[in-house]
């Protein structure tokens, strides 16, 4: 499977009249635009394709599930009133837009050199990124948005699943609701998981749908930490980065793992 066979899939099952379909072929992604108000969303192939090598139809299913949830909410008015709950910060990359196609500017906060925390409305099966336009028809403050999204963020459930190799242990919050990779921004748990750390505490987040905290004992901890968060990078439905982050003193420090145990800040 490669990327225009699995472009020409994804439009096969969302053949519509209203939308339209742009492959590039030089970045591998695919955009599905809505034909009359030109918003839309962008896929990236290679990571559904590592999803689809594992996975099969069953990774496409998925994917064309989030492409019809995404575009049909854009055409729905929103409110943030009522809906303090539903309010939730989620981590991207530095290289997301911080502006919508529209050229409208979205609320965000910088947090690391590789990451940057967006706020989200929730909507059931997907959400609306909030962007200075919302926020100013409902005459909300800003800091007031950031301040719900960090407390509902900590009110979350935080599921850990734990798995042990070559003397470290790594622990996987992984409930694909969303706001996995959110979960690091929840300093009460993570100060708490933190005195049950025997050797050094690394955080990764490589995709939204997956928060890694490790207990590095050796070094070849770093070596498996580094295959992991590239391949989770690679399959993610929304990559953030394959770089891991030092946890110490409630701070997050990236760090660059050069293979065979070489590391570098």
């Amino acid at each position: 499977m490669d990327s225009k066979r699995m472009a020409e899939e994804i439009e096969k099952r969302l053949a519509r009249n209203d939308w339209t379909f742009h492959f590039d072929n030089k970045k591998d992604t695919l955009r599905i635009e809505d034909a009359r108000s030109k918003k839309g969303v962008t896929v990236s192939l290679p990571s559904i394709i590592a999803k689809w090598e594992e996975k099969k139809d069953g990774a496409i299913q998925e994917i064309v599930y989030y492409i019809e949830q995404t575009l049909d909410t854009m055409h729905e008015v929103h409110t943030l009133s009522g809906k303090e709950k539903d309010i939730y910060p989620v981590i991207r990359s530095t290289s997301f837009p911080t502006e919508t196609s529209d050229g409208i500017p979205l609320i965000y906060d910088e947090h690391t050199a590789e990451t940057r925390i967006y706020y989200a409305l929730d909507l059931g099966s997907t959400y609306r990124l909030i962007d200075k336009k919302l926020v100013e028809q409902e005459n909300w403050d800003v800091h007031r948005i950031k301040e719900i999204a960090r407390f509902n963020v900590r009110s979350l459930d935080v599921a850990v699943k734990e798995d042990t190799v070559a003397g470290n242990t790594f622990y996987f919050v992984n409930t694909n609701d969303g706001y996995d990779a959110s979960r690091i921004l929840n300093v009460p748990f993570l100060e708490k998981f933190s005195k049950n750390i025997k050797g050094t505490m690394v955080l990764a987040v490589p995709h939204q749908d997956v928060l890694v905290i490790a207990d590095i004992q050796n070094e070849t901890g770093y070596d498996v930490l580094a295959q992991l968060t590239m391949s989770f990078f690679a399959s993610g439905r929304v990559p953030i980065t394959a770089l891991s982050f030092l946890y110490k003193d409630g701070g997050l420090e990236p760090i660059f793992i050069l293979g065979k145990n070489r590391r570098r800040r």
